[in-house]
């Protein structure tokens, strides 16, 4: 097909606009893979870029949508060939290059992994960048030697994408999880992917001291700002936190007393530009290592036509788990 339906984000001198729209492929953007798009799938850092909430999108007009699953329909490098299932997460999809909210991309074939074995495409995206992320933090707490014997593990915006993923994975590989949410309805929710306790958000607000009682032996933290601070001062000694989220804001307004006094680490964990053999590590856990049973239970399914709002609605805190956008 040489047009296509697609979201796209517009600029002019009255702002952003967005709308989904009928786009020609001849104005895809450079790359050696064409791939038909079948699902994608809702971040907040899409629901940013939807809103203009947060300069996500850096060109336009924009496709937004940073995560896709499909087939290739025409490549050029040697690696992927027509009918193969793939995956793509980051890599600027969505920020400066023509993203998946749309039913045919065009990218460069290094950004792709083979669809992991195991897993749909529908499911790919049920993981998407925020399961995938949440990968990324558990391998980065194993690396550091953290282990499920040295004290509970802790998840903050458990109820969100990425923090629905880490305490199913979590919980999977032997932790105590508990789960911290400004959401106490959905404890139901978060101890059926395995959360032993649940902590309202309120007690991680506010500035806290330099060193409180020790709590946790390891973290995922989704929120930053004074919540990540406070997760900082009450990890046990020796132990860490994988900061991959700034949901609370990107200031962190804390002391180096974790540091110096406990042997606390913060681990930074970034997933858009995340090495293709880390990339290929994380997805292949993620294949082996998620239940799937859980991951339908966090996950609900739209059409294409119902992005916009859900953007939105991810934005002001209303998303439960993870959103698969389906494409075509």
């Amino acid at each position: 097909m040489s047009t296509f339906r697609a979201v796209v984000i517009d600029k002019n001198e009255s702002g952003q606009n967005v709308g989904i729209r009928t786009f020609d492929e001849t104005d895809l953007m450079d790359g050696d893979v064409t791939v038909r798009v079948s699902h994608s799938t809702l971040n907040y850092k899409d629901g940013l870029a939807i809103t203009g909430k947060a300069p996500v999108v850096r060109r336009f007009p924009m496709i937004p949508g940073v995560d896709l699953a499909g087939v290739v329909e025409a490549s050029s490098n040697p690696e992927f060939k027509s009918g193969d299932a793939v995956v793509l997460n980051g890599w600027g999809l969505g920020e400066t290059h023509l993203g998946a909210y749309a039913e045919k991309v065009r990218v460069k074939g290094d950004w792709l992994i083979p669809l992991p074995q195991g897993l749909s495409a529908e499911q790919a995206m049920a993981v998407g960048t925020a399961g995938y992320t949440a990968m990324l933090c558990l391998m980065a707490l194993e690396r550091h030697g953290l282990r499920p014997d040295q004290g509970p593990a802790i998840v903050t915006g458990a109820v969100g994408g990425v923090g629905s993923v880490a305490v199913a994975l979590l919980a999977n590989a032997g932790w105590h999880v508990i789960a911290s949410t400004g959401r106490p309805k959905e404890a139901d929710y978060l101890k059926g992917l395995g959360a032993a306790e649940i902590l309202d958000r309120s007690e991680l607000a506010g500035s806290g001291r330099p060193l409180a009682k020790e709590r946790w032996a390891a973290g995922i933290d989704t929120v930053g700002s004074t919540t990540l601070a406070n997760l900082l001062s009450m990890t046990k000694y020796g132990g860490a936190i994988a900061a991959c989220g700034l949901a609370g804001g990107m200031d962190l307004t804390a002391t180096v007393a974790p540091f110096i006094l406990r042997n606390v680490a913060l681990l930074g964990v970034d997933s858009v530009m995340a090495p293709k053999a880390l990339r290929m590590e994380a997805w292949n856990r993620i294949a082996r290592e998620l239940d799937h049973d859980k991951l339908a239970a966090m996950t609900t399914v739209i059409p294409l036509d119902q992005v916009l709002e859900a953007g939105r609605e991810i934005v002001e805190g209303r998303i439960k788990g993870r959103v698969v956008v389906q494409i075509a």
